[in-house]
Formats: structure tokens, sequence, C-alpha cells
């Protein structure tokens, strides 16, 4: 059966159990992965021995990839709306820029927030501030949360050190700063866009604040009971701080690296994009495939064994990768978020045991759905979906503008096959690596990856992990996650890429 078929029956099942049937959407994704899993059959044509428990496994990793994250989030959610921390920062947003620009301060938040963490994070940890501006002006609800989404998902698909532009930056032979600097030219305007379309939607649609079952939100405290403003932000910049020297650390080891790459390529006589093509030809002989970030990945770690450590940044990723751990960070998170807790409800053990266990059930939730949607995600990947859309374009050679749609759009169809937005990024970027280098653009390459991220936001559906972290935080039905989340994602990325075909040509930075 063809890939594109496979994915077909598969997004038919989820769409129809969910929306017609009512059926629970972890129920609906795991049922979908193992369909889809039957249906790809082993080297003999037979159904595979291992179709249900790959799907178990794929599942597992995804619990492992974000479980402990989110439950982490959760807790400190809850311990910010309780204790009055999330109320301060809101009040403060207000006090600085006025009761009516709240949602502005939202997206600004989640535009540098997203930056060098995930958005999954970003958004745990800024939706309490939205449901706490609700509850003193009670309106714009709806576009607070939106807000925060336009802000947190444009700069987490086009901004490094966020893992998709960064590994974008590097397939693609681009230079970190310069990503860096156009990707958030590109960002902006489709942030602000996409906060002017929240607007539009919360005025269309009527949509409340909706309480998190099995928690209710006590009433607000009056302003000099609520706990100060640093010790209030200290749970959402802490462990952003601590990943994102993590980041900077490895951004800046990885460049030294790649320069004593370099200097060792010219003295052997060649280039490093002729050394890594020569390392993919050596994996394609031994019929192993091999995209031009691992080649250089691979260069990496013979330098590394041949010269040693390439610099104080590299010797210092041992000690930075502990600290900026997203699951070690968060833990700090909810030590301090429940210490503030503690300090201003001054609540019983068994009431904070209570609050804490809500939390977790709550955020369990959202990890079974998550991760199902993320097994469901992987199932399309062993049916080789990615490989079909790929050879849709196979034998392609287009430049100029061509090229910035076709990235576009490959990464588009990725996005609405497997969900992950960071995936689409990393696949489309391999796949047009081949391309892109040696070719003779009139811009620079970094606006292939502009577009490339642009394209990873087009399509977002029930298989994005992102859709039900907003649903389901946010207190939306999956339908009105599909009015709202969907086409905001569409437009922010339809104008990051009018920006970016626009850019291409007043600012190519060619050569």
């Amino acid at each position: 059966m063809h890939p594109l078929v496979i994915m077909s029956i598969g997004m038919a099942l989820v769409i129809g159990m969910i929306m017609w049937l009512r059926i629970n959407a972890f129920i609906s994704l795991i049922t979908a992965a193992i369909v889809v899993s039957l249906m790809v059959p082993n080297e003999s044509g037979s159904i595979a021995a291992d179709a249900i428990s790959r799907v178990a496994t794929a599942f597992g990793n995804g619990c492992g990839s974000i479980g402990i994250v989110i439950a982490l989030a959760a807790v400190i959610g809850t311990c910010m709306m309780d204790s009055g921390a999330a109320d301060r920062i809101v009040r403060s947003f207000m006090n600085v820029l006025g009761e009516k620009r709240s949602p502005w301060a939202l997206m600004g938040s989640g535009y540098v927030l997203a930056v060098p963490v995930f958005f999954d994070t970003v958004f745990y940890l800024l939706v309490p501030l939205a449901r706490s501006f609700y509850r003193r002006t009670g309106k714009n609800y709806l576009k607070c949360i939106l807000a925060i989404t336009a802000g947190g998902a444009i700069t987490h698909t086009l901004v490094p050190p966020t893992p998709g532009p960064l590994t974008m930056a590097a397939t693609l032979g681009i230079d970190m700063g310069v990503m860096i600097l156009v990707g958030a030219m590109v960002a902006l305007p489709a942030a602000i866009a996409g906060i002017m379309f929240a607007g539009f939607l919360d005025g269309k649609l009527s949509i409340p604040l909706r309480e998190i079952a099995g928690h209710t939100e006590p009433e607000p405290l009056a302003d000099d009971k609520l706990p100060g403003l640093f010790i209030s932000l200290l749970p959402v910049v802490l462990p952003v701080a601590m990943i994102a020297i993590n980041t900077a650390t490895n951004t800046v080891a990885q460049s030294e690296l790649r320069t004593v790459m370099e200097q060792r390529a010219k003295l052997a006589g060649v280039t490093l994009d002729t050394q890594s093509k020569q390392t993919m030809d050596a994996a394609k002989a031994k019929g192993e495939k091999m995209t031009r970030s691992d080649a250089l990945k691979e260069i990496g770690k013979q330098t590394v064994a041949e010269s040693g450590s390439p610099g104080a940044f590299s010797d210092a990723q041992q000690y930075t990768e502990v600290i900026g751990n997203p699951n070690l960070a968060l833990l700090i998170s909810v030590a301090i978020a429940l210490f503030v807790f503690v300090q201003q409800r001054g609540p019983s053990k068994e009431e904070v045991s209570k609050i804490v266990e809500a939390s977790l059930m709550s955020g369990g939730v959202i990890i079974l759905i998550t991760a199902g949607g993320m097994a469901f995600g992987a199932m399309l990947k062993v049916a080789k979906v990615g490989d079909a859309i790929s050879d849709m374009f196979v034998g392609q050679d287009e430049a100029g503008m061509a090229m910035l749609f076709l990235g576009f759009g490959i990464a588009a169809l990725l996005k609405v096959a497997q969900g992950s937005s960071t995936a689409a990024m990393i696949i489309t970027s391999s796949m047009m690596a081949d391309m892109v280098v040696g070719a003779e653009l009139p811009f620079n390459k970094v606006y292939v990856a502009t577009a490339i991220g642009a394209g990873s936001l087009i399509g977002s559906w029930m298989n994005d992990s992102g859709f039900w972290v907003f649903s389901k935080m946010g207190g939306l039905t999956e339908a009105e996650g599909l009015k709202t989340w969907t086409p905001l994602l569409m437009v922010l990325g339809a104008v990051s890429m009018t920006v970016t075909v626009i850019l291409a040509n007043i600012l190519p930075m060619a050569g």
C-alpha cells in the first residue's frame, strides 16, 4: 500500500474517532497508530511481528522525552496560580503597559522564552498568566492564550538555539549569527500579525475560561498579600536561564569545533563541504543512508578523537548539559514555586499533597495524549511517508524563488503528516541540503531555512503535541482548537513566508 494512502487512512481515523464518534483523543491516536503500523508490512510482505510492540515503544519514547517536563510544568503552573505569583506578574504587566496591552506582554514573553526552550514548556509556564488576567478583567481570554501561542510558536521555528532552526543552520551551512538575526527579523512581523489575528478570533468566538478538572482556583489575593515580583518571576525565569546557558555554551562549542574542522580540512587540501560529501559517499557505498548533518557529526567526532577538545566552551559542556537539562531546571523551579505557595498560603502538608496530586493528574492526561500523537507520527515515519513525499520532488533542480517555495511546501506536507515542526524542519533541510549547497542562489541560504521554518507551521492539527497542550491546558475542546490554533499557525506560516520572500529580494545578502 502506498505510504500516502496509509497516511490518509490514519488521518481519517483520528479525525473520525475524535470529531464524529467523540472517542477520547488518546484512544483515537493509539488506535490510528496501531492501524497504520499493521498496514506496514515486513520484508516478506506479511504483517510485521512487532507491529503492535513498536507502537508501544514509540509511545514510551514520547513519554520519555516530554513526560517529566509536562508533569513538572503542570505543578509550577498550579502553584503560581494558587500562591498569587501569576497574579503578581499580570498586575505588574498591566501597571507598566496598561490593561489593554497585557496580551502584547504575553506575546512578547512567549517570543523571548521560546528561543531557548520548547514551545510546550513555554505555554505551560505562561498560560497561568492568561488565566489570572481573565480572572481580573473578565475578557480577552482567547486573545491572551493565542498571543502566547503567536509569540512562542514563531521563534520556536525560526530562531536558534531552538533545536529545529539550530539543526537547519548546521545542515544548510548557514552562519549561526545570520540565522539568529534573520530568523528574528522574519519572526517579529509574523508575531505581530498573529496577535492581531488573535484579536479577530477573540471577537468572533465566544470561548470562556474553563476550570481545570479536579482543581478549584482560589479567589485572588489583595495586592499587599501577593508575593514580590522577583520571586514570582523566578519559577519562569530561572529554568529559562539555566537552559539558555546550556544552549549558548553548546552553540559556541559547536562554532569552536567547526573552526577546527575547517582548519583540518584546509590542511588536507579540501573544503569541509567536500569532506562531508566524501563521508556521505563512503556511507552510501556501504549501503548506509547519511545526511550532511550526520556527516558533519561524524567528522566532528573524528576531530575530537584525534585533536582533543577544541576549546574552553567544549570543556564546559559537560557541566552546562547537566545544569541546563530541562528536567533538572524545572525540578528546581517546582521547589521554588512550592516554597512561594507555602509562604503565601500557609497550607497544611495534606493540602500541599492534594495540590501537587491534582496538578500531576491534569498533566498526566496531557502526557498520554501528547505521547499518543507522537506514536502516531512515528508509525507514519515507519510507513515511509517522509520518503514518499521526498520522492515527489526527486529530480527537481530549482533555484531562486522556486527553491524557497519548494522548501516551504515539503515542510508543510511533513508537518501535516507527522505533526512535529522540529521533525519537519530537520527532515526538509536534509532533503534540501544537496540542492542548496553549491547552488548559485540570488540570496543567502538563510532564506531557504526561514521558508522551511514557515512551512513547518502550516497544517498543525491533532497529531501535533502543541495542539493538545494548547487545547487541554487552555481549556478548549478539540473543535475549538481546530478553529483557533490551526488557523493562527497558518497565519504565522503565511506571514513568515511572505516576509522571507520580501527580504530575499530587498536584502539578499548573496555571496
